[in-house]
């Protein structure tokens, strides 16, 4: 999509699709610029909630705590699956407590509980309580967020703000001066229109109306359904006094009904199909400018929701509420800390802004369990967008300075398996979601395991319990691999996942065989990283040589653009089933599937046989010999160039994540440090459109913070790739371990924090020293020698890219060289 730019009168740089009011901009500016003479600093003023709401970015800009269960904003038409989108010709629903952030679910996710504020003159009976009458636009470049807080303003002069708890708030609403304030509060209708049943009933003595209800998933099958409740105290603990209430139904085709003085709806599924459109209408006395009412929300009931309203907000002010959700995103952001002043401002609003969204979700909804997971004890956490998404890099970031929420999750992980039998993959709205690649949990905790094994008790982590989770994932077949586990049986029967292969035990969907293989071998490879740190000898070797089956999957007859070998999905016999390799890539002219549909013949998820064979990503415990498959290092970094050059690298997809990193496995790290310059300053930046796609869960907001602080995670291993800072200095907090890294670049020039480094600009590593010794290679460090252990590392740049370009001593592990060979 094209986006054209116009400058404000201050400077700054606007987008005519975007709606967030200039001030947003304008105030970061200013925060970046006067951070040199500010004593302390507030991080949440570096952090543009925005980035992220166009594009597709999917990026929910609205009111949240760290991992918090709410997130205020509000419910836009069309295409808009957090709900906010900066498109200011789609009209505004209504605001609602409960959204996801960052997913690619095309339904749309939560959007319950939607409250629209309006002025009804002609009173009760003539509000526009239906969705198509009640919807409005906004009044343009006037929507505000920052950490904590959201605002947007009805083109009535009508301005809604919300501020939250983890799972309640405050939602104040100012009408113009002489308005009569009237609300519709909607029992039916979420974003994807999937209301199963349920009931609200307002209590005017109290000034309370509870919901309660059934809806279904937004990445799952749509059989299972979840129950969601919340409870709206209106009366702001007596300040305010209601005049009208009742409920009303509607539909689009003349249906427009209002009970004044009805307090109770009861509604059954809608077995014939059809859109509910149903809820409360209430009104307050006199003409307040200014109506605050507060929310709570709960998976349990309603009760426990307005238990959390009562034990999270109380008689808190929307001013108090606000100071402790910023205060919270204080405490998160300063994690890691930079040298504002000589850091380029538009990557101190990327690095800061991608660290809120790294901490946006998965949504923290312990004591909010239902179904199997009622009750427990274990942490619970939701929204897991998808498992396949974030092993990558967004657990790798969060495991070097937040381990405390990192073993709880990994705790709702294992809790999975303790409850259901297997990990959970994708879980969405409480609910089994679909899976992707594999069990891609196992390498999620198996990162945790090499990381913190001699913490995990202390956290909470029991490793027997992990381990075990982790192996059943990998050798116990689920009667059902569309939602969980893996199609383990025929993987472990012929060495690669087969197509076309007859299997009388589970269900499945039959696709995506070729990427299937490389996934489980990888994941194979993490159950071996855990097995070591246990000591279990026998099933390391077993798992490690499981984790070689990605080789059954190469064909070497293949040719495409004159590069010889890609991976293939196989029948069982053994013949390969022939894909072009460029098919699902940017730059297929053939209308093929490439996701879940059931006509994907491609034999990949979301990505072409280019993609996954050049993808070190998906293979790096093993690159050494992918790169002799391929014909050594010179033809591999050929391949990597042709790779780029031709579009075949899609950046908002997971699999390419590490591909620009490719190089060092060459020895050519220099390379990687121009390729990941290019990636990031062609398809990141700090408009609304800045992400290359959606964020996936803070897949990409991870992925950003690794590429601008210089490093890389390999999952699942102890070690991170050196590539080149764009930032001078930081430090790296993790105050579980008492610890802080700093990271300081000597020679950093500004001018080489760009699309294409100047020549004669210092911006490649010439070396890397750790606590004053010199590092055994300039292209990877371990987790154990630094960031564990706290210190200064210190990276010097030469603008000799020749003589940079050479790890200076061992390349990065691989299996097959003999790498892995020892826990640290």
């Amino acid at each position: 999509m094209a986006h054209l730019f116009l400058l404000s009168a201050a400077g700054l740089l606007l987008s005519v699709n975007a709606q967030p009011a200039p001030s947003v901009q304008a105030g970061i500016t200013a925060a970046i610029k006067n951070a040199a003479n500010a004593t302390t600093l507030d991080y949440t003023a570096f952090v543009n909630p925005f980035i992220g709401t166009d594009n597709f970015g999917d990026v929910c800009p609205g009111a949240s705590i760290p991992f918090g269960m709410v997130k205020f904003s509000t419910d836009l038409t069309g295409y808009a699956p957090a709900g906010y989108v900066t498109d200011p010709t789609q009209f505004i629903r209504g605001l609602s407590p409960l959204h996801d952030s960052g997913t690619g679910s095309s339904l749309g996710t939560y959007g319950n509980f939607e409250i629209m504020p309006m002025t009804c003159p002609k009173g009760f009976d003539t509000c526009a309580t239906s969705l198509n009458n009640r919807q409005r636009l906004r009044k343009l470049h006037t929507d505000l967020a920052s950490p904590g807080y959201f605002a947007q303003t009805l083109d009535n002069n009508i301005k809604m703000e919300a501020t939250p708890t983890r799972r309640a708030g405050l939602e104040r609403f100012t009408f113009p001066s002489g308005s009569k304030p009237y609300f519709v509060l909607d029992l039916a209708n979420d974003l994807p229109n999937s209301f199963a049943g349920g009931e609200m009933n307002i209590d005017p003595t109290k000034g309370q109306i509870t919901i309660g209800g059934h809806w279904g998933s937004s990445f799952g099958p749509g059989r299972f359904n979840y129950q969601a409740f919340a409870c709206y105290d209106l009366l702001d603990g007596g300040k305010q006094t209601l005049s009208e209430y009742g409920v009303w139904t509607a539909d689009n085709f003349g249906l427009d009904a209002k009970g004044l003085g009805q307090t109770h709806l009861n509604l059954s599924i809608n077995l014939i199909g059809g859109v509910y459109q149903s809820g409360a209408l209430f009104s307050y006395d006199g003409t307040p400018e200014q109506v605050t009412i507060r929310v709570g929300v709960s998976f349990v009931s309603t009760d426990q929701a307005c238990a959390n309203a009562e034990s999270e907000v109380g008689n808190s002010s929307f001013e108090d509420i606000q100071a402790a959700a910023k205060a919270l995103w204080n405490e998160k952001l300063s994690k890691i800390e930079i040298d504002v002043p000589n850091t380029p401002a538009n990557v101190t609003e990327m690095l800061y802004s991608s660290l809120y969204r790294a901490s946006l979700t998965p949504n923290n909804a312990t004591d909010e369990t239902q179904g199997l997971f009622a009750g427990t004890s274990s942490f619970y956490f939701d929204s897991l967008y998808c498992s396949w998404d974030t092993f990558r890099t967004f657990y790798p970031l969060m495991s070097l300075h937040s381990p405390v929420e990192f073993a709880q999750i990994v705790d709702s992980y294992i809790d999975g398996w303790r409850k259901n039998g297997w990990m959970p993959e994708c879980r969405a709205n409480n609910l089994p979601g679909w899976t992707q690649g594999g069990s891609s949990a196992d390498v999620i905790v198996g990162h945790f395991a090499t990381h913190y094994h001699n913490e995990a008790a202390a956290l909470g982590i029991n490793l027997d319990e992990l381990y075990a989770a982790a192996w059943t994932d990998s050798e116990v077949n689920p009667p059902e691999w569309n939602i969980q586990g893996r199609q383990s049986n025929v993987y472990k029967q012929y060495g690669y996942v087969p197509f076309a292969v007859l299997d009388v035990s589970s269900t499945g969907r039959q696709t995506r065989e070729g990427s299937r293989t490389l996934e489980y071998a990888f994941e194979d490879f993490a159950i071996r990283q855990i097995a070591q740190v246990l000591g279990k000898t026998d099933d390391v070797a077993l798992f490690a040589n499981r984790s070689l089956s990605y080789r059954n999957v190469w064909d070497p007859s293949v040719v495409s653009d004159g590069f010889h070998g890609f991976a293939q999905k196989r029948y069982p016999s053994g013949k390969f089933n022939f894909t072009d390799p460029k098919h699902c890539s940017p730059v297929d002219n053939v209308t093929t599937e490439c996701s879940l549909q059931s006509d994907n013949t491609n034999g990949f998820y979301e990505s072409s046989s280019w993609e996954y064979s050049c993808d070190t990503g998906s293979l790096p415990h093993d690159t050494a010999h992918l790169i002799e498959l391929m014909g050594g290092n010179a033809t591999f970094v050929k391949r990597l160039d042709h790779f780029f050059s031709a579009g075949f690298y899609g950046a908002g997809n997971e699999p390419s994540f590490q591909t620009p990193i490719g190089y060092h496995y060459a020895n050519h790290p220099a390379q990687s440090v121009d390729r990941v310059r290019r990636v990031v300053f062609e398809n990141f930046d700090i408009t609304p459109a800045g992400l290359p796609g959606n964020d996936d869960q803070a897949a990409m907001a991870s992925l950003l913070s690794f590429h601008l602080l210089g490093f890389y995670p390999v999952p699942s291993t102890t070690q991170y790739l050196v590539l080149s800072p764009f930032i001078p200095k930081y430090t790296i907090h993790n105050s579980y371990l008492g610890t802080s890294t700093t990271v300081t670049v000597v020679g950093f020039n500004s001018k080489s924090v760009q699309r294409i480094i100047p020549p004669g600009t210092a911006a490649y590593v010439a070396n890397v020293t750790i606590n004053g010794v010199p590092s055994a290679s300039r292209c990877h460090l371990d987790f154990y020698d630094t960031f564990r252990v706290g210190g200064n590392i210190t990276i010097t740049l030469t603008a000799d890219k020749t003589v940079a370009d050479d790890c200076l001593g061992a390349l990065p592990e691989s299996l097959s060289t003999g790498g892995f060979s020892a826990a640290r």
